[in-house]
């Protein structure tokens, strides 16, 4: 599993924006969206956005924030929520926590996913489910030297609550997906189709550092095999090549000639470069302009958004 549209680097969210008020359209499509806050952005233009995840945890925070336009959490869907998460039960309902948290930490998230089931909205789940992961982002902040330094994570679920901006409407019927990416491109309508690329690389046997998201969101760790084995050859997956994942990307352009504009957001890292990704998209469409922002003395990468 890869997916490193889960969390947008620092300053990279501005590059977007700043590049796509550059641009003309009223509606957009994102294949892989990762970070919600673009379309929560695009959202507050009153342009129509519709968002993919091929993961639920993600999925669960777009629908929060972008097809979420007035549902609150209560004080009682808090305690609710909240409610014996530090009590120990007899056994684990998702054993798989232990492997990313501290026994007690874990007995918390294991009691939080249980409690989100209480709440009678769709959308209710959808905002505290996005911040559970906040709190669990929160946690794996710390290492063993700062660990005093954590405040209880119930106390932190209800400070992310209070802080929590309210839920913005729109004009437009915004929607949000959990599909394969491949999928969605063929199904998916818009002016723009904005497609964050999926982290360049070559496939290795370590986990994901975020993959704890999906497992708490599904209750273990049991269905990896069934979702790689589905997610197999389809663009946004761990490639063994160069050439294969330029090949998964010029299959998905290919899906995406029906859509008028392409915004293609690329990291450069060194395994491929800006000019691999704009010659492959040139078989398809005029590149129309390749713009980039320099992260490398903060992170080691490049920033490239690539218009077509």
């Amino acid at each position: 599993m890869q997916n490193s549209t889960t969390t947008t680097p620092s300053g990279w969210l501005a590059f977007e924006l700043s590049i796509l008020h550059r641009l003309k359209f009223n509606s957009v499509a994102m294949p892989l969206t990762g970070d919600p806050a673009i379309g929560s952005y695009l959202k507050r233009r009153d342009i129509r956005v519709t968002s993919n995840d091929v993961l639920q945890s993600d999925w669960y925070r777009s629908l929060a924030v972008i097809q979420n336009v007035s549902e609150k959490l209560s004080d009682d869907d808090v305690n609710a929520v909240l409610e014996d998460v530090y009590v120990p039960g007899y056994k684990p309902l998702n054993p798989a926590l232990r492997n990313w948290f501290s026994e007690t930490d874990a007995w918390w998230f294991d009691n939080i996913r249980r409690n989100l089931d209480r709440l009678n909205s769709p959308l209710k789940f959808a905002v505290a489910t996005s911040l559970v992961l906040a709190v669990g982002d929160y946690v794996h902040s710390f290492d063993e030297k700062t660990r005093e330094l954590r405040q209880p994570l119930s106390n932190v679920f209800r400070r992310l609550w209070t802080n929590l901006p309210e839920p913005v409407g729109s004009n437009q019927n915004n929607a949000c997906q959990n599909k394969a990416p491949d999928e969605f491109i063929a199904e998916s309508t818009g002016e723009l189709m904005f497609l964050r690329l999926p982290k360049a690389e070559i496939r290795t046997s370590e986990k994901d550092k975020q993959a704890w998201r999906e497992e708490w969101m599904r209750g273990g760790d049991y269905f990896w095999p069934d979702f790689n084995t589905a997610m197999g050859g389809t663009f946004g997956q761990p490639v063994e090549t160069k050439s294969q994942y330029l090949r998964l990307l010029e299959d998905a352009l290919q899906r995406a000639l029906h859509l008028t504009h392409w915004a293609v957001s690329h990291i450069e890292t060194g395994f491929i470069s800006a000019q691999e990704i704009a010659d492959t998209i040139a078989k398809h469409r005029r590149v129309e302009a390749i713009y980039t922002k320099d992260f490398s003395e903060l992170t080691g990468k490049k920033a490239v958004i690539i218009t077509a």
